[in-house]
């Protein structure tokens, strides 16, 4: 479905797409419904490695200091 906020933290993520992977979960499918039950009011939602970093818009300054120190421990 179409998802505005969606598309624009795509946006400004688009610079750093070699540098992560990006998973999109569409939280309206039933095998996803227990993400549904937790952020449907609160979409988009972003997770890096496997934990809660920001939602409902890309704080870029704390996006790029969490992947600068994941970074930097797998070096």
């Amino acid at each position: 479905k179409p998802c505005p906020l969606c598309d624009e933290a795509k946006e400004v993520l688009e610079p750093y797409k070699r540098r992560f992977i990006l998973q999109e979960v569409d939280i309206t499918l039933p095998e996803n419904s227990a993400w549904y039950d937790k952020y449907k009011y609160d979409i988009p939602v972003f997770h890096l490695n496997g934990k809660f970093l920001m939602k409902h818009r890309v704080d870029i300054q704390k996006f790029e200091d969490r992947l600068r120190k994941l970074e930097f421990q797998s070096e």
